[in-house]
């Protein structure tokens, strides 16, 4: 195995703010809006999700080992729904993510690695990240899809979970 890192680039430039036209569909609720993910410092992101209208539904920060729940609405002030967004958006916003080993298929590369103890894989192909699958004992748990990619800016990302009803759909309009 040639390399023990890759980078994400999504969300990594600090001088930009990213905001994506967002769904999250749980159980039976429906959620839309605006979420903004800001690159604070090398060591911070601050991910922000609100209506249309500009109230706030969520407001994350994440440290580089660290995460706080600035403010969240009730109806998704549940420990494990904050646990799996905190997962979710960690997969989305890390950067330098250290392999554990490669694979090679085709033309992809298949990275895997552990964030939050879980097993993880990195799909790349001609150097852009376009899968990210959480796994466990080698079922598919979630799946991170980018699509419509432009330098580093996936305009269109689909989280989906399988093991519970959670969807979160981004669709860049920046």
């Amino acid at each position: 195995m040639a390399k023990s890192h890759i980078t994400n680039s999504y969300f990594a430039d600090a001088s930009k703010d990213y905001v994506y036209k967002t769904r999250i569909s749980v159980y039976d609720n429906n959620f839309g809006g605006l979420l903004i993910i800001k690159k604070v410092d090398n060591k911070q992101h601050r991910v922000v999700f609100t209506t249309e209208m500009g109230n706030k539904i969520f407001d994350f920060s994440f440290y580089t080992d660290d995460f706080k729940v600035n403010y969240i609405l009730d109806d998704l002030n549940k420990p494990l729904l904050i646990n799996i967004l905190k997962q979710d958006f960690k997969v989305l916003i890390k950067e330098d993510i250290s392999i554990s080993n490669a694979y090679k298929t085709n033309n992809t590369h298949i990275y895997k690695t552990t964030i939050n103890n879980k097993e993880h894989y990195y799909f790349v192909q001609d150097t852009i990240l376009n899968k990210v699958v959480r796994a466990n004992n080698g079922k598919e748990k979630v799946h991170f899809l980018f699509s419509e990619i432009s330098n580093t800016i996936a305009k269109h990302i689909e989280i989906k979970h399988n093991n519970i009803q959670l969807q979160i759909n981004l669709k860049s309009i920046k």
